[in-house]
């Protein structure tokens, strides 16, 4: 894991010594536990700031799924008890011709999340090594020098070694974090929740692929307080920073942006319509071309250039 993760973690190490650098200049202690967390949340916040381009692709890819729907259904519809390689196979190949008319793709939800999972490991591989590297036993891992090693090995969160993890020695480490595991998959629920809950439309929601995400909602947050005993303190803190960003960006976008059919977009309806406000463009209904009228009531029917060009001869 070391060797495929070595770029990352060389990266990830220059950042946090930048950010150390920068909280030890303006007069913070060099080996202060909360001068590493800081370091560590500074670099959290420009991590998931890099990574707002690939949110927003996000975000649009969320509401073409959710435009999608309709077609969805009707070929769910189409080939219901059909369980035939044939007509499965047929199923997957006009599922994916749908995505890619619409320009979509129910894995672009994943990738803030798949780009985020090396960053993480990365930082977890850097405090592990950081001990090694303070005694010696292994070479710096890009700026993390062995001095650097050595005041980070020795920094303490209320006498807590960033090292240390839910498995070490001692009740405060037990308990410091086993409050942060139980924050970090709490703020995890909820920002799953409130996508299902408020973002998602009654077309989106009823399909076996939101049944499936409805059991994740639950199975995640477990797993991931399950996983969290084994990681350092510092990793943790890392965690719970970008829950947190990620808990809050979410509630702006779908308060701001809620996906069509929603019941965060009729929040937001009710709330314009509240302050006596129109509605952005992209939400405001299209109005219908229609044909003129005649005087007499009746409507006045398309007429071809060619048509009129032969009208205009006559007369």
């Amino acid at each position: 894991m070391d060797t495929i993760l070595k770029p990352i973690q060389w990266v990830i190490a220059w950042i946090l010594r930048l950010f150390h650098e920068i909280f030890t200049a303006i007069g913070m202690p060099a080996e202060n536990g909360w001068t590493w967390a800081v370091a560590i949340i500074a670099m959290t916040m420009l991590i998931r700031a890099i990574l707002i381009p690939l949110f927003v692709y996000q975000i649009k890819a969320q509401r073409k799924m959710q435009l999608l729907q309709p077609d969805m259904q009707r070929l769910r519809e189409k080939y219901k008890g059909k369980r035939d390689q044939y007509s499965r196979q047929q199923m997957a190949e006009e599922q994916q011709a749908l995505f890619k008319k619409h320009g979509t793709n129910p894995l672009a939800s994943c990738l803030p999340m798949l780009v985020q999972i090396p960053v993480f490991f990365s930082l977890f591989r850097v405090i592990h090594n950081v001990p090694d590297i303070a005694a010696g036993k292994m070479g710096a891992i890009g700026g993390m020098t062995q001095q650097l090693a050595q005041q980070m090995d020795n920094a303490t969160i209320f006498g807590i070694y960033l090292r240390d993890t839910f498995m070490s020695d001692g009740l405060g480490v037990k308990v410091l974090t086993a409050v942060m595991i139980i924050i970090m998959a709490a703020t995890q629920f909820i920002t799953q929740k409130q996508m299902m809950s408020k973002n998602m439309s009654a077309q989106a929601m009823d399909n076996p692929f939101m049944q499936q995400q409805k059991m994740l909602l639950y199975l995640f947050p477990i797993i991931f307080a399950v996983g969290g005993i084994y990681f350092p303190l510092g990793v943790l803190i890392y965690w719970l920073a970008t829950n947190t960003w990620t808990m809050v960006q979410q509630f702006i976008v779908i308060r701001n942006m809620p996906a069509p059919g929603s019941k965060a977009e009729k929040e937001m309806q009710a709330r314009y319509a509240k302050k006596g406000r129109a509605l952005p463009k992209h939400m405001q209904p299209k109005a219908e071309e229609e044909a003129p009228v005649k005087k007499g009531g009746q409507r006045q029917q398309p007429i071809s250039k060619n048509r009129q060009k032969k009208k205009k001869k006559k007369k």
